[in-house]
């Protein structure tokens, strides 16, 4: 499933902080104008009404551009929003709980750090795609431990899955990822700070695609 839609390598965006609906709705739509086909929605500070009204808000544009739509963490709001899937950390609900929650044919992915054996770990127990980072400096997580690029050749070497780099994601930086082994990268800031998102979709896709 998680190839319904999208052509790799590709984007992978994560949203930004926004409290205003209609504002984070008009980034998005940037994005996926942009080329973008697959959307994460993440937020941990907005009230779980506005995270509800985001969530299906979001739901509506995805549908409308045949864009995969996945909910950080929270299985309960993929499930409320009918999103595609979720995507789970290590300290979030377990991948079994997920399944079991929102079905097989929810789309579920997984971070892994810098470790092979978490990857694997998810991979027997049926994620859809695996993610590895922070690779570069990330306001987002600045207190993530550094990944070496290398993980991300070993995991192609290893796994039949989409592979995921996140981390300080920009448009200088993505093609060593690409050249290193990942399908997607997820980018937030490197993405939705700039003034023109869908032209730096636009860029970003270009670069890594050629």
């Amino acid at each position: 499933m998680m190839k319904k839609y999208i052509k790799f390598p590709n984007i992978y965006a994560i949203t930004p902080a926004e409290e205003n609906t209609t504002t984070l709705l008009a980034q998005v739509e940037s994005a996926i104008k942009g080329g973008v086909r697959l959307i994460q929605y993440r937020d941990k500070s907005l009230s779980s009404s506005i995270r509800i009204e985001q969530a299906k808000a979001l739901r509506s544009l995805c549908n409308k551009y045949n864009t995969l739509l996945l909910i950080n963490d929270d299985i309960e709001l993929a499930k409320i929003c009918e999103a595609d899937g979720v995507h789970l950390g290590q300290s979030d609900s377990t991948l079994l709980t997920a399944r079991e929650y929102l079905g097989e044919k929810a789309i579920i992915g997984i971070t892994c750090h810098d470790n092979l054996e978490l990857a694997q770990k998810a991979v027997n127990e049926g994620a859809d795609y695996i993610s590895f980072g922070c690779f570069f400096p990330s306001k987002t997580k600045p207190n993530a431990k550094p990944a070496p690029l290398s993980v991300l050749t070993k995991a192609k070497e290893q796994f039949k899955l989409p592979i995921v780099a996140i981390g300080g994601i920009t448009k200088e930086n993505a093609q060593s990822l690409i050249e290193a082994g990942a399908d997607l990268l997820a980018i937030s800031a490197g993405l939705f700070n700039n003034p023109d998102i869908g032209q730096s979709s636009c860029e970003i896709l270009s670069i890594i695609n050629s």
